[in-house]
């Protein structure tokens, strides 16, 4: 017996039979249309996640931050300053490397005025799809320009709608710097002040000790301390400037990117703080270590970060680069390693919803054995009528396990075709739900190809195997038993 009559005979069979073909292909389909929209839900959130890290980059960062003090010793730990951001920049595959600087400015336009934080970055950095998130406008094109990039929720906190109406328009953004010389001012009293208190409180036999002498000392210098710091914090002065808003970010936050309310040019922003101190305790600890603290805002390269991007180049590895920066003494944060983590964490939640579909698709292969087995009880004239023709045990094993084949195959084309429309109504309510919560709308169901095939070869595979013992029991058929008794 051909394939070809295999197939036309096992489609004979099972149109003769319609309502319990029909009702065997119903539980297939439903098996499979679960088994589709379930691992179509899982591909359809990997999807996004992966479209958002590539739109953005993310593959190709890598964060670099001190380590802490409570992990190694505090004599040891390397420091994330100017010297090492040119040591990492040398490493093979490394792109672009700049430190996160962070201020609070203030932003006036017209009679509103909020403080924000900024923050200063390369015209390199902002060239990358980690910043391409623009509604409107332009990127600054030098370090040095006089322009910013300014959020959208600034803009609504200024009560301004379009995002257009504020490109090439003058802002004027203040900073408060803290100065050596208010601190000075306020540590040095007059001497003659000084001298007539200790004269009060001295005592004429007590002059002679030196301990007192040394504890007045102390005192004195204790205090002279504390007015320093009490001016150099609290008498701040105001520096402003004006610049020009060149374009507008979606000021969505991007996993460990601290994305700020205003971005400036990394010169700029330097040069417009470079007069004083932003009041920043390690800032002013930095200064005192690298003994220029009379000298503010300095590129000294002990200046010290609390942390530092890393650009990848095209195709690098970020293994290589994240081992050589971890053995130069720093802690690391790749999104490349999260996203693998992610990956992992989906191939078990799609084994899962897998498991789920095939439970429900193995349940539907009862149906088939009792299908078959009833077929085979109701045919046992015609199969002993084949055997006596010259049919032998092969052929009649294979002519059901075609029959069931083909019921797997029917049901699964339409178990597909189920589960892309129950993932369609799923994806419209979805999108609904988000809208109605503002939430920009996304596809959370996704049917890749590889999806479609393991669908069909799920159900033509558990079919068969769910045919393989009514097949094997109707090749056991003893011909002249079955037509005698008929």
């Amino acid at each position: 017996m051909t394939f070809r009559d295999l197939i036309a005979t096992a489609t004979g069979n099972l149109w003769r039979m319609k309502l319990r073909s029909v009702l065997t292909f119903s539980g297939i389909v439903i098996a499979i249309a679960a088994f589709v929209a379930m691992l179509s839900f899982g591909a359809g959130m990997q999807r996004n996640i992966a479209e958002q890290f590539e739109k953005l980059g993310l593959l190709s960062v890598i964060q670099v931050y001190p380590k802490n003090t409570q992990e190694t010793d505090s004599s040891t730990v390397a420091e994330l300053n100017n010297a090492a951001l040119e040591y990492i920049e040398k490493i093979p595959g490394v792109e672009l490397v700049y430190p996160f600087e962070s201020l609070d400015l203030g932003i006036k336009l017209g009679d509103s005025e909020k403080t924000v934080s900024a923050q200063a970055l390369p015209s390199k950095a902002v060239e990358t799809k980690l910043f391409s998130n623009l509604v409107a406008g332009e990127l600054f094109s030098a370090d040095s320009s006089r322009e910013i990039l300014i959020s959208e929720d600034i803009l609504e906190k200024l009560g301004i709608k379009s995002a257009d109406s504020i490109l090439n328009k003058p802002v004027i953004i203040s900073i408060k710097l803290a100065k050596i010389d208010s601190g000075v001012v306020s540590m040095l009293r007059p001497l003659s002040d000084i001298i007539q208190t200790r004269r009060r409180e001295m005592q004429s036999d007590t002059i002679r000790f030196v301990e007192y002498a040394q504890n007045a000392i102390r005192e004195e210098l204790g205090g002279a301390l504390n007015r320093f710091i009490d001016g150099f914090m609290k008498n701040r002065e105001t520096k402003a400037e004006t610049l020009l808003v060149c374009g507008v970010f979606n000021s969505r936050r991007n996993g460990r990117l601290r994305l700020k309310d205003l971005i400036l040019p990394v010169e700029t922003a330097r040069e417009f703080s470079s007069s004083g101190f932003t009041g920043d305790p390690t800032e002013i600890l930095a200064g005192l270590q690298a003994g220029n603290l009379f000298v503010a805002n300095t590129d000294s390269p002990i200046k010290d970060y609390s942390q530092a991007t890393v650009m990848m180049e095209p195709n690098a590895l970020y293994e290589p680069i994240r081992d050589s920066i971890e053995a130069a003494g720093f802690r690391t944060f790749s999104f490349a390693e999260q996203f693998k983590e992610i990956r992992q964490f989906f191939r078990y939640f799609n084994l899962a919803l897998g498991l789920i579909g095939i439970i429900a698709l193995m349940t539907a292969s009862l149906g088939i054995i009792n299908t078959m087995i009833m077929s085979i009880t109701e045919r046992r004239r015609e199969i002993g009528i084949w055997m006596s023709l010259g049919a032998d045990m092969n052929d009649i094993r294979r002519l059901f396990l075609v029959e069931s084949g083909l019921i797997g195959l029917i049901g699964a084309i339409g178990g597909v075709i189920f589960g892309y429309l129950i993932s369609r109504v799923g994806s419209l309510v979805a999108k609904t739900f988000m809208e109605n919560e503002g939430v920009p709308p996304m596809e959370i169901f996704h049917i890749p190809i590889w999806l479609v095939l393991t669908a069909l070869l799920f159900g033509v595979l558990v079919s068969l195997l769910a045919g393989y013992y009514p097949a094997n029991r109707a090749a056991k058929i003893d011909p002249v038993v079955s037509l005698r008794n008929e």
